[in-house]
């Protein structure tokens, strides 16, 4: 044991200049003795100690460890401001504003199918609301697909004309 103190003396001799240097630049003198010893502190807990072959790369390692672990402590417990500004106004739920988006839109959208003339109507309620195919909905009405198809494209069309204008 009597060796490793002997080595460990040496090392810290040999090392501390460095480090402290090191750290000035990275941290600023007011920090980097503070942090130097904490280097040699995690140096000593060491397991590995016995088993080191290179110690001026292991207290390096051991130092930029320490500096990752201190910018993360600080990205965590750094506060969050907010500019103070009179007119603004505090955000709504997120959730109340679509439900309420989508309330107006179901209004919308119940006025304008209301409003569609009849063939377009049917032909849009039981596509949609109904779920019957094109081929259905051309056998129940007695006409041909291509009459439901431009039945739905007007249908379309005069949905998408009463959100624009919304």
């Amino acid at each position: 044991m009597t060796g490793i103190i002997r080595t460990l003396d040496t090392v810290y001799r040999a090392e501390h200049p460095r480090l402290l240097r090191y750290l000035k630049r990275r941290v600023g003198p007011e920090e980097a003795p503070d942090l130097a010893q904490e280097i040699f502190a995690r140096l000593l807990r060491s397991k590995e100690l016995e088993r080191i072959e290179n110690y001026g790369a292991y207290l390096t390692r051991i130092t930029r460890n320490l500096l990752i672990d201190r910018a993360r402590r600080k990205m965590v417990n750094r506060p969050v401001c907010f500019p103070f500004d009179e007119e603004w106004i505090a955000p709504t739920d997120a959730d109340q504003t679509w439900r309420i988006e989508a309330i107006d839109l179901f209004h919308l959208y119940r006025r304008t199918v209301r409003a569609m003339p009849p063939k377009t109507r049917r032909v849009f309620v039981m596509h949609r609301m109904r779920h019957l195919t094109y081929m259905e909905i051309a056998e129940r009405l007695g006409v041909c697909v291509q009459t439901v198809e431009y039945h739905m494209m007007r249908a379309l069309t005069l949905c998408r004309a009463a959100v624009a204008a919304k």
